[in-house]
């Protein structure tokens, strides 16, 4: 259940930021701002499902995928095709949060 938990995690993070992005810098609607925090509430909740011993552990693991995911959103709505410095950077957080997810605990 970890791996859905924070792919859901991130959707719902990277969405409801890009929803105050868009009203603040963009200059959205201010309805965008109630999808946002309902994308964000969706996100705090998603991370609730992840099967770690502490909330600080699945927090800190999770970054390593919000940081994918975030890239992936780069690309797939912004447009904008992330580089090899985007992509080195992408794994050694990857490579991270498998040690935090997978290390060995006493």
């Amino acid at each position: 259940m970890t791996l859905p938990a924070f792919l859901l995690a991130a959707l719902g993070e990277i969405a409801g930021c890009f929803a105050f992005w868009h009203v603040v810098r963009l200059g959205g609607s201010p309805w965008w701002l109630l999808a946002g925090v309902g994308s964000l509430a969706g996100f705090a909740y998603a991370l609730t499902f992840v099967e770690a011993d502490a909330a600080g552990r699945a927090f800190a693991a999770y970054g390593g995928v919000y940081i994918l995911a975030s890239l992936a959103w780069l690309w797939a709505v912004e447009g904008v095709r992330p580089d090899r410095w985007d992509a080195t950077g992408a794994l050694l957080c990857l490579a991270g949060a498998a040690v935090i997810v997978f290390g060995p605990r006493g």
